[in-house]
């Protein structure tokens, strides 16, 4: 049995978007993402990596051609995001959250319906800074895949229209930068995004 092993590329993209929810209040939507809620929204420099598990071909000596893996990581990821609003350029996050979680599993859906059959995707690790990564292996996916019309059932949307009186313009499509390492909370816990 030829030896298992792991390849890995790593790829670059520039893109702004807002942590929001539709099915939390504007109220509680400020309290879980603080100054990542603003409705001007902020931007990274996200760094992916694809890992890919094999076993190593005696004709050719690779697990599979990063040739090819670049290939498909440039459809999967860089023309679909780079240089992108998430939450108004991407239509899977108009159901949820621009997360870095959600990104993790957005991109491992899209390399698994780009990469070939026999090719096994290991892991995808999406780093929001150097110090924030979501990591993501799959797990769970099946139940995911079930829930993308129930993210559009509107009975599960909260309606803050009323309460954006005060609010700045929704619709602003301004982006800044936001790697200034301040503080904000997400469930109570602090985070730093530095």
């Amino acid at each position: 049995m030829p030896p298992t092993t792991y390849i890995s590329r790593i790829e670059t993209f520039s893109a702004a978007h807002r942590l929001h929810s539709p099915y939390l209040s504007v109220e509680e939507n400020r309290k879980v993402y603080g100054k990542c809620n603003s409705v001007h929204g902020h931007g990274h420099n996200y760094r992916v990596e694809a890992i890919i598990k094999g076993e190593i071909d005696k004709r050719t000596g690779m697990v599979f051609n990063l040739v090819d893996l670049k290939a498909c990581m440039q459809v999967s990821i860089m023309d679909v995001l780079d240089h992108k609003n998430l939450d108004l350029d991407v239509p899977y996050f108009k159901k949820r959250p621009s997360t870095t979680e959600n990104l993790a599993v957005f991109i491992w859906r899209n390399l698994k319906k780009n990469l070939p059959h026999d090719v096994t995707l290991y892991k995808v690790k999406v780093h929001e800074t150097d110090h924030n990564v979501a990591v993501f292996r799959g797990e769970g996916l099946e139940d995911d895949e079930s829930d993308d019309e129930e993210c559009l059932n509107k009975d599960n949307i909260v309606d803050n229209s009323s309460s954006n009186k005060n609010n700045e313009n929704e619709s602003s499509r301004n982006i800044s930068n936001d790697n200034h390492g301040k503080r904000y909370t997400y469930n109570g816990h602090y985070y730093t995004n530095n």
